[in-house]
């Protein structure tokens, strides 16, 4: 009888260790290591629901329901608060990008970096949007890590 107690209160004391999040980014990417290097995994999309089942860093484990697959998001990405997209409604557009969160993650957003160009006018962003232009692919990443015998922070490959 003590031993089904025990077992029952670690369960019981497991599943509340769990955490149901929603999507809080337009495209969420699920990587199979806590690393914005890791491979991806898949995709989620603003509002899915995850269950959080670990945390490293400011990285958060994941389990899709239906996906039947765990990998690692950002923590940045997910809100504890339950989204619920209506039809017809502006939700998601309202969401922020990847872009917008990797200019917020650098202190910028689109109206700052404008405002920046026109009290700068003398100064040649060609370069700079040219390289914003670049596309490199998950599996171009992870050659380039491996060829370079790379040990990224915060997770491996």
């Amino acid at each position: 009888m003590v031993t089904l107690l025990a077992v029952f209160c670690s369960l019981t004391a497991f599943a509340f260790e769990q955490k149901l999040m929603s999507v809080q980014v337009k495209h969420g990417t699920v990587r199979s290591t806590p690393s914005f290097l890791g491979k991806v995994i898949t995709r989620l999309n603003y509002g899915d629901q995850v269950v959080v089942k670990a945390q490293k860093d400011s990285w958060s484990q994941i389990d899709m329901p239906g996906v039947y697959a765990m990998g690692w998001m950002h923590t940045s990405a997910l809100s504890s608060k339950r989204i619920v997209l209506k039809p017809g409604a502006s939700d998601a557009e309202q969401a922020a990008s990847s872009d917008e969160l990797t200019l917020a993650g650098r202190g910028f957003n689109q109206q700052v970096e404008d405002d920046f160009k026109s009290k700068n006018p003398e100064i040649d962003f060609t370069w700079v949007d040219r390289m914003e232009k670049i596309a490199v692919t998950q599996d171009q990443i992870q050659n380039f890590i491996m060829e370079g015998a790379l040990s990224p922070k915060g997770g491996s490959q």
